[in-house]
């Protein structure tokens, strides 16, 4: 293991600076998968595509939990496919499987095989949180599947600290870049061309 590998980022200046220094932090105007607009973007796959950062962050995302919830998790499910990379190197911190949702007509479900025992305890793990509607879509998929979401976790959680996922919620960095509803986008973010980087289907 490498030094850089055990230098984990305990700060949100130290999350935005791993997001800066793999050139994930985009600068634009940008439709969200939430449906707002912003003129910033956390391109997070991106961040993670170097498997030593992913591993960096996603153990400063586990030391962020509290012991008494980490040893309650028997799962981690994470929605595809911003969840997917974060999801699966928090897993592997934790020592649990890792499962994730899809949606191919529209609704998440399991598939290739993925199942969860009843009463499964899981615990969600996303890249980005913005509104919660991805999340909280995810979190009711989960229910339908025998499982129940116990705690979300989060790289960043963009509301900073106003959403509401009907579950307890650990995000890693909170960043106030600003959203706009696209009836409210200021003229100078307007004259910029759009790009749609989510992955939810518009």
């Amino acid at each position: 293991m490498s030094a850089r590998q055990t230098d984990i980022p305990e700060t949100q200046e130290a999350v935005l600076a791993e997001f800066r220094e793999s050139g994930a932090l985009l600068e634009g105007h940008f439709k969200l998968s939430s449906g707002r607009h912003s003129g910033h973007y956390l391109q997070c796959a991106r961040v993670l595509m170097n498997p030593e950062r992913a591993a960096r962050l996603a153990q400063a995302v586990v030391k962020g939990l509290p012991d008494n919830l980490i040893n309650r998790i028997d799962v981690v499910v994470s929605p595809a496919m911003g969840g997917i990379i974060i999801g699966h190197e928090v897993a592997r911190v934790l020592g649990r499987d890792a499962l994730f949702l899809e949606r191919p007509e529209g609704t998440f479900h399991l598939r290739r095989g993925f199942a969860l025992e009843a009463g499964a305890r899981v615990l969600m793990v996303e890249d980005v949180v913005t509104t919660g509607l991805s999340s909280r879509e995810a979190i009711a998929a989960v229910a339908r599947e025998g499982g129940e979401v116990i705690a979300e976790c989060a790289l960043i959680d963009r509301s900073k600290g106003s959403v509401d996922l009907g579950v307890p919620f650990y995000p890693l960095a909170a960043f106030d870049f600003p959203t706009y509803a696209p009836d409210d986008i200021p003229e100078e973010l307007a004259r910029v061309a759009v790009t749609k980087p989510g992955s939810r289907k518009q």
